[in-house]
């Protein structure tokens, strides 16, 4: 993670240093502090919209005892401070983790998350989230995801401005370095696809750490969650208008489709059996080609490298 982390920094600050070298600095600097104020400033508010949008509560202990031991003890091994516990009223079986300074850190569970799994798989999954708490990718997520952003919008500035502004005289120019740093964006974009398919993986492996029989619990509640969630096709529809915050689930709800294709023709009796039989699929070129697009592992992956991990510990 680190390695993709000082590809993208770099990158980027190349990139930004040509552009200031090349065309007058006030304009772009004073658009690239606006980008920047404007994205963290959402960030710093980010978990009251994600309230606001997954209709989220907090989760008295008199509601449920046991999932609050759950989160209390699993932070302590976690080596983190415990997370305000919350309840999001989405039929989809998902959790996620997220936070800000002046909000705290939260992890919020699903309804559709507790009744599809049992007690042992949402600690797993509570188990993942820590995971991401325990290695700050909310705060990394959100300083890389200002790059695109600066990029996109410094290439439409220059669009603009070789159309209308000052820079007119030199307009094809502009205009063509205006679409060259928009594609910058695209490609940095990718770069932060991978980052936070290389988060999922380290979340998994801090829940297999953290978690008695972890490898098992997460494994299982995996495969259930994809299995559920394909049926749930009204449901990603509407979560499809909520793909700023995807990143945040455990599992991608747009990618369930394409998941649960590894499953559909399955017949296992029990979750192990179920478990197994993934593990089994082979991944195909296509596989690969849409996990590239994903903010997550493709699921065979994602259960291999947990099965490995396990072996590790």
């Amino acid at each position: 993670m680190a390695g993709t982390l000082a590809i993208i920094l770099g990158l980027s600050t190349l990139v930004f240093t040509v552009i200031l070298m090349l065309f007058s600095t006030l304009d772009f600097v004073t658009l690239g502090v606006l980008v920047v104020a404007f994205n963290i400033g959402q960030w710093l508010i980010s978990p009251y919209i994600i309230d606001a949008l997954y209709h989220t509560r907090a989760l008295s202990e008199n509601e449920n005892p046991k999932l609050h031991e759950i989160v209390q003890n699993l932070s302590e091994k976690s080596g983190i401070s415990t997370p305000k516990l919350m309840l999001a009223q989405i039929p989809i079986p998902n959790a996620f983790a997220y936070g800000s300074p002046i909000a705290g850190t939260r992890v919020a569970v699903t309804s559709g998350l507790l009744k599809t799994l049992d007690s042992d798989e949402v600690e797993a999954v509570i188990g993942h989230e820590l995971g991401h708490l325990r290695h700050r990718d909310v705060q990394i997520m959100m300083f890389v995801s200002l790059l695109p952003a600066l990029a996109y919008y410094l290439g439409y500035s220059l669009m603009i401005s070789s159309w209308y502004g000052q820079q007119r005289k030199e307009g094809g120019n502009s205009a063509l370095l205006g679409i060259g740093f928009m594609a910058f964006s695209w490609i940095l974009n990718m770069f932060i696809l991978y980052l936070s398919r290389l988060r999922e993986y380290y979340a998994d492996r801090h829940s297999v750490a953290v978690v008695d029989e972890g490898s098992r619990k997460l494994s299982t509640g995996l495969a259930k969650i994809v299995q559920a969630s394909k049926n749930m096709k009204r449901t990603r529809r509407e979560t499809q208008n909520l793909n700023a915050f995807k990143a945040l689930f455990i599992a991608d709800p747009d990618r369930a489709a394409t998941d649960s294709a590894a499953i559909s023709t399955m017949t296992a009796s029990n979750n192990q059996k179920l478990v197994q039989e993934i593990l089994s699929q082979k991944i195909t070129t296509a596989d690969r080609l849409m996990e590239i697009l994903s903010t997550h592992p493709n699921i065979v992956k994602r259960l291999r490298a947990i099965q490995e991990s396990s072996q590790q510990t």
